[in-house]
Order: C-alpha cells, then structure tokens, then sequence
C-alpha cells in the first residue's frame, strides 16, 4: 500500500471516522470537510477520493493501493471519475461550474465503481451556484460522493449543510505541527531558522501547511512592512494613503487574515491572554488597556464585511484604508490626528 507523503497525523482521527463509516456501508452521498485554512482539508479530500476509487485499497487505513488502474489515473491526473470545482479568475465558485458539476454526477462511472466530486471551497460558492448544487444534494445519485471543504468561519447556506455529513479536521498541536514543517522543509531542501519556523506557524495559527505556505513565498516579509507601517499610522506617523501601500503589496486576502489575526489578538489580550503576533504585542496590549473588549469584535466584524466585498472585486488599497482608519479610532483622542 502506498502511504501518503507527509501524512499529517492530526488527520488520524478523520481517516478513522471515513474508513468507519465505509467499513459500515454508511459512506454519505455528501460530505462537509471542514478546518482552519491550511490544516490540510484538500490534502484529506484527495486521499478520501483515491481511496474510494482504488480497487485495492487498505482495509485497515484510509490508504490507496497506489498501483492499479484507478491509482495510476489519479497520479497521472487524468482519471475521467474524480473532478475538483475551485474558482475560477474569481474568488467564487460560479454556477456554470456547478452546472458541468450536476450533468457530471447523474452520468455513469467510466472506469471506477464510484464518481468523486471535491468543491474546493463551498464556502465561495455564489448564490446561484449555492441554488444549483443543492438539486444536486436533493437528488442524489447513488453512484456518487461529494466533498465540500469549508474554511471556518466562511458560511455556507443552511440548506446545503443540512444535507451534508459533516467532519471536522483539528488543528493540530504546536509540537506536531512543528515536526510535520520541519518534515515538510527538509524534503523540499529549504532551511529556515527555528524562530522564522515558530513565527510562520504563530502567524498562521498552528495551521501547518499555511505555515509552509508563509515561509516558501514572501508573506513573512511583506506583512513586517505592513505592520511597520501599521505602527508608524497608528502614532499618527504617516498619513493612511501612505500607510495602505504595504497592505496593497500584501494583497487583499492576506490583509484580512492578517487584520482578522490582530482583531483576534486584541480580544485575547484585553481577555488576559497571549498574542499570535507576538511583534505586534506591544501595540495590541495598549489598544486593550484604553479600549473596551467590544471594539476587537467590531474590528473582526469589519474583516468580515471587507471580505464579503471582496466577492465583489472590491478595491484592496481603499479596502485597507477603511480598516486603518477603524484601527486608528482606538487610539485615544489625544493621540489622533486626522490621516
């Protein structure tokens, strides 16, 4: 049997419960995988799909054989029974998509007992399409299996997850996520020092595979030259126009993750708790000590609203600009100078 490469081991648990539910002929016509943002929901939804689909696959893992006909379809990418919907030139998932999705699934297999279906994210299914897969879930073929992945705190609509099974991936612990990053680096030949690794993992909440994400591209550097200029607007330094240009270079998705983290850590300091950017602990500790514990709330809540504008393609300099100048209204009055 064939065993996954960096099998991350916090997946055990979800492994368990599919095999169990497969073992009992209960494998559910759709599926909710959901989990923070880089725990490895995909990584579980393609291992669930090989195994489904492989004619040799382990009764005793959720583990594809990795050598037959089915197996050597998915390696080469080309298995006419498994198909992935993500956005497309979007951040949604539109309802042609869903439609070519619905006219896949009442089709008959073509080479496997079974046709697997990942939407990767349901989360960012628009309203039409959202319309359009819930037929498709009302009317299930029996020949076929979704799973939908969903980031928490994305929503989707209640008439979709009620008809979904739903299984949730943990984040795993900081010393088993910082083995499977260290596995991870070294079979990709990178070094980073320790306390790059643990601010990566801090920054992204533990989530192991958004960690990876962090130190292989340029995020670690472009978000110390927003909170750089975070830092300087918020002691009335630099005017917000000026202020906003490190949040453009960052891009608007890793604005708002970042943004969503201080707001976070706004809540767990004012609640006697500790930062996940301990850099930029000292300004947080002092917001939380002049500001009541609801102003982090509206704060999270302004993410939100950025993000769902954001479907709109809405502008991520003028987008950072409005965040800012909320941050900005927690300094004390004194402190303010118009931006």
């Amino acid at each position: 049997m064939r065993t996954p490469k960096h099998a991350m081991p916090w997946l055990d648990a979800a492994r368990t419960s599919l095999l169990g539910r497969f073992s009992a002929g209960q494998l559910p016509h759709a599926l909710l995988i959901a989990g923070e943002k880089g725990v490895g929901k995909r990584a579980f939804a393609e291992q669930a799909s090989a195994f489904l689909v492989c004619e040799r696959p382990s009764g005793e893992s959720l583990t594809a054989c990795g050598t037959c006909k089915q197996c050597e379809l998915l390696a080469g990418e080309s298995h006419p029974d498994v198909r992935v919907y993500t956005p497309e030139k979007s951040r949604m998932i539109k309802v042609d998509q869903i439609r070519a999705l619905s006219g896949f699934a009442v089709a008959s297999p073509q080479v496997a007992r079974r046709k697997l279906i990942i939407v990767d994210r349901a989360d960012q299914l628009n309203i039409n399409a959202a319309n359009a897969l819930l037929k498709t879930l009302e009317e299930p073929s029996a020949d076929v299996v979704l799973l939908l992945l969903q980031e928490t705190g994305r929503p989707i609509l209640p008439t979709l997850t009620s008809r979904c099974q739903r299984l949730l991936i943990p984040t795993p612990e900081a010393e088993i996520a910082m083995d499977w990053l260290q596995g991870k680096l070294a079979s990709a030949g990178a070094e980073y020092s320790a306390d790059l690794q643990r601010q990566a993992l801090e920054l992204a909440g533990f989530a192991p595979r958004l960690a990876f994400d962090y130190l292989a591209g340029d995020f670690l550097v472009l978000r110390a030259d927003a909170l750089k200029a975070f830092r300087r607007y918020m002691k009335s330094e630099i005017p917000v126009s000026e202020a906003s240009k490190p949040f453009k270079t960052l891009g608007l998705e890793a604005t708002l993750g970042l943004m969503e983290v201080w707001a976070a850590d706004l809540a767990r300091v004012g609640a006697g708790g500790s930062p996940r950017d301990s850099e930029a602990a000292e300004m947080l500790t002092f917001l939380a000590s002049v500001n009541p514990a609801f102003r982090a709330h509206q704060l999270r809540d302004a993410v939100h609203e950025a993000r769902s504008a954001s479907i709109y393609n809405a502008n991520p300099e003028l987008e950072a600009q409005r965040l800012l100048i909320q941050w900005r209204s927690l300094m004390p009055a004194r402190k303010r100078r118009a931006g």
